[in-house]
């Protein structure tokens, strides 16, 4: 298992640094000058250049990027002052010149252009939002999701059945942001008065008396919409694992001892025809993420793909940048949990 996780892991590091390199340039080639953003069209060539040099934007391409895994790799090498330990929270491991030391950090993701603060920390502003919309979406999807695939199942070629596999096609042929903006209409405009839910909101609101509370209301639609197309992949995939499992001789013999439909679907079939489904749900979570970009703007909803959005209109690039790589990040760890998770519910599966 060790040696496995350790594969594992320098796997997920080339992934990481190949999302690292393409992301870098495909920033740096666009025709934007943040520089200009920053500074308006009527800058003077001085204050531009100074922009540039403060972002470290004067360097050639190559050189840039050479910065950035710098800053990027948890073991990097920095100047050894107040200043620049500061800036990156560095415990030193051996000096390497006079002025220069090895040293030991997290992944620094540099300033926003706009702002002027650690891109890491405007994200730690907006990522519990974020997990916490996804997470809600997803329990909302396999709750539902696992419970209509079983009653689905149960209930092969009756209308039930029928009923649950066109809402799942349904579910997966409507993109997020198309059934976002139908629900928001509906609930949040046309049947507001009847739902007491709103269009657009954060998670949290500020209430004149109590101060910055959390605002479930506003949470609701978001996340049915977030949660919609997991929901529908879950139903079908919970229906076709039960219906094949519920053929096997083993389901035949747990009938044959006189076990109550309940105990052979809860205790026997269902445990065996949870693998396709912990994949779906583990992918999804992490597809949620990435996904709740739009989400999140439709709805107005502070949360990581609403201020990813912001940022791509102002060209805050280090900002998107962390966000993606942020995301990517969380799609490896997912991937190498997944596989751990095999192992457990189901010891036929070998560590390869």
């Amino acid at each position: 298992m060790i040696r496995y996780l350790i594969r594992k892991l320098f796997y997920g590091l080339a992934v990481m640094l190949g999302v690292v390199l393409v992301v870098f340039f495909l920033f740096n080639i666009l025709p934007v000058d943040p520089a200009r953003m920053t500074q308006g069209q009527r800058a003077d060539v001085q204050s531009l250049q100074a922009v540039r040099k403060e972002f470290g934007l004067d360097k050639p391409i190559p050189v840039q990027f050479a910065y950035y895994l710098n800053d990027l790799s948890p073991v990097g090498i920095h100047l050894n002052n107040p200043e620049e330990q500061q800036r990156y929270h560095y415990a030193k491991l051996f000096a390497v010149s006079d002025s220069k030391v090895l040293a030991l950090k997290w992944p620094y993701l540099r300033r926003s252009y706009q702002t002027r603060k650690d891109v890491a920390s405007l994200l730690m502003d907006v990522i519990p939002n974020t997990l916490v919309l996804a997470t809600t979406a997803m329990i909302f999807a396999i709750i539902i999701g696992v419970f209509l695939g079983i009653l689905s199942a149960v209930n092969k070629d009756t209308w039930i059945d029928k009923l649950a596999i066109s809402f799942s096609t349904l579910g997966i042929s409507a993109p997020s942001f198309f059934a976002g903006i139908i629900i928001a209409w509906i609930f949040g405009f046309e049947l507001s008065k009847y739902t007491g839910l709103n269009m657009s909101g954060s998670l949290y609101s500020y209430d004149p008396f109590r101060g910055e509370v959390i605002s479930i209301r506003n949470l609701i639609l978001p996340m049915i919409t977030l949660g919609l197309r997991p929901l529908a992949i879950i139903v079908q995939l919970t229906r076709n694992a039960m219906l094949d499992v519920l053929g096997q001789d083993y389901i035949r013999t747990a009938k044959a001892k006189g076990l109550g439909n309940r105990a052979i679907i809860y205790r026997h079939a269902l445990k065996n025809a949870l693998n396709p489904v912990i994949t779906a749900i583990a992918n999804w979570f992490a597809s949620l993420l990435a996904g709740s970009f739009f989400v999140e703007y439709i709805f107005g909803y502070n949360g990581l793909g609403k201020a990813t959005v912001d940022a791509l209109e102002m060209s805050d690039f280090p900002v998107v940048m962390g966000s993606i790589l942020f995301i990517a990040f969380i799609f490896v760890v997912i991937s190498i949990l997944i596989d751990i998770i095999y192992v457990w519910i189901d010891p036929r599966v070998k560590l390869s």
